[in-house]
């Protein structure tokens, strides 16, 4: 085709007739759909449109007419005051953890060890180089900044750690690639996480010393039987509480009970002050 009928059937082309151009952070529908829908964080019930905007760096326009789309299918729905995750994807949500046997087999090992200790325990898989967390007990009342679904970088949770000590070199190299501070107490040397992998792989427990959320502190360990593991869990607490090194052949314990199928431990003595 010459140079003006390319031009002329260019011209005659519509120009990105479902916003989808190629300039931005999301390059397809299906990823523009997801950004947004990423969009909404742990404490967000309802997010404007603006914001939404904002956050994912796309026009409103572009914004509202995706998020059109979501609603009509029931992903999110809308609201005086924006959009909010709709019922349909938090049953779709519900499904997936009803499928995924890791969280049957460990439930009752994670409970006794939420009874025991009076802290938080947390479930979570790795997800390329996040953690993805598959349940959440909290027996006392303080609050921890995480959610069922929600997803955190690998490389600052214990969680992620405990998980990450136990993949090959080359999934460890690409999380140690991009290592950006959370906290002041977050890790950012990759010399310096490759050692604590090799302390994990050999003990087979991890630690999180306030390098996710300011405050808070976190004892884990891999489900693991050889290899890889298959996910992992933890106990979280504020840093003042947590008895850190007192606690953490109990999670050892319980990691491989979840394995092992052995009997879950009783509730004793609390390890929180």
């Amino acid at each position: 085709m010459s140079g003006p009928a390319l031009a002329q059937a260019h011209a005659q082309t519509p120009a990105d007739p479902l916003g989808i151009e190629d300039d931005g952070p999301c390059r397809t529908v299906l990823g523009r759909l997801d950004a947004i829908l990423a969009s909404f964080g742990t404490s967000d019930r309802v997010l404007a449109l603006s914001e939404i905007s904002r956050r994912i760096g796309l026009p409103k326009s572009t914004v509202h007419r995706l998020a059109d789309q979501l609603c009509a299918v029931g992903w999110l729905e809308r609201n005086s005051g924006g959009y909010r995750v709709g019922l349909k994807l938090l049953e779709l949500g519900g499904v997936a953890l009803q499928r995924n046997g890791l969280r049957d087999v460990a439930f009752r090992h994670i409970y006794a060890l939420a009874q025991k200790t009076g802290l938080a325990v947390q479930l979570a898989i790795l997800d390329h180089n996040e953690v993805v967390y598959l349940e959440r007990i909290v027996l006392t009342r303080f609050r921890v900044p995480t959610r069922v679904g929600g997803r955190q970088p690998a490389y600052c949770t214990a969680l992620g750690k405990a998980m990450l000590a136990f993949e090959d070199e080359a999934s460890q190299a690409s999380v140690l690639a991009n290592l950006p501070r959370r906290t002041e107490a977050t890790i950012t040397d990759p010399r310096a996480l490759r050692a604590q992998f090799e302390d994990i792989s050999r003990t087979g427990i991890a630690y999180d010393r306030e390098e996710a959320y300011k405050g808070l502190a976190c004892v884990a360990s891999p489900i693991r039987s050889s290899g890889r593991a298959i996910g992992a869990l933890s106990v979280t607490g504020p840093v003042g509480r947590l008895q850190m090194h007192s606690i953490a052949q109990e999670v050892r314990s319980t990691a491989l009970a979840v394995w092992g199928g052995h009997p879950a431990i009783p509730p004793k003595a609390s390890y929180a002050q």
